[in-house]
């Protein structure tokens, strides 16, 4: 079993509350809009990191990370990329990587809107953490965090800080 933190567009700033609600996770998983490689290295002093860029990273992000990450974790396929939509309404790239990866969790952000949704279609689930950092419209400060067990996805938390 692995413990899993998921956020995404921290915008170059990563919140005192924002570390405390990861530190307790095997992993950390940002889905764009990570704003600077600093983020990063803050980020990789927590736990190990898998990273993708977003629209507003620069080159010393995108150096770092990939568009597109897909991966395995105990059995469950992932598919995680920064602007994927949601379920009945996906950007068309991200619908093709679905329908070709087949992922049981699709994580993505570039909303800043918080989702957990199941997608009954494609068999997965769809996992937006919001935003983590406090650049933007939204009005809450959002992340995920949850365990996986062989397939399983259980013991999901969010992190919900009004603004």
């Amino acid at each position: 079993m692995i413990s899993i933190g998921i956020i995404s567009d921290t915008h170059g700033r990563l919140l005192p509350k924002v570390c405390d609600f990861l530190s307790s996770v095997d992993e950390i998983w940002h889905a764009g809009d990570i704003g600077s490689a600093e983020v990063i290295t803050a980020l990789r002093r927590i736990a190990a990191l898998r990273a993708v860029y977003g629209n507003i990273d620069g080159t010393d992000v995108r150096i770092l990370c990939p568009e597109t990450l897909v991966f395995e974790v105990e059995n469950l396929k992932v598919l995680m990329t920064h602007e994927g939509g949601y379920p009945g309404k996906y950007h068309p790239q991200s619908k093709k990587l679905i329908e070709l990866e087949k992922p049981g969790l699709f994580i993505c952000g570039h909303s800043h809107i918080l989702k957990v949704i199941y997608d009954h279609k494609h068999s997965l689930l769809h996992i937006n953490p919001g935003a983590a950092g406090n650049y933007g419209l939204h009005q809450a400060i959002t992340a995920v965090r949850l365990r996986i067990d062989g397939k399983d996805m259980k013991d999901l938390e969010v992190l919900d800080i009004r603004r």
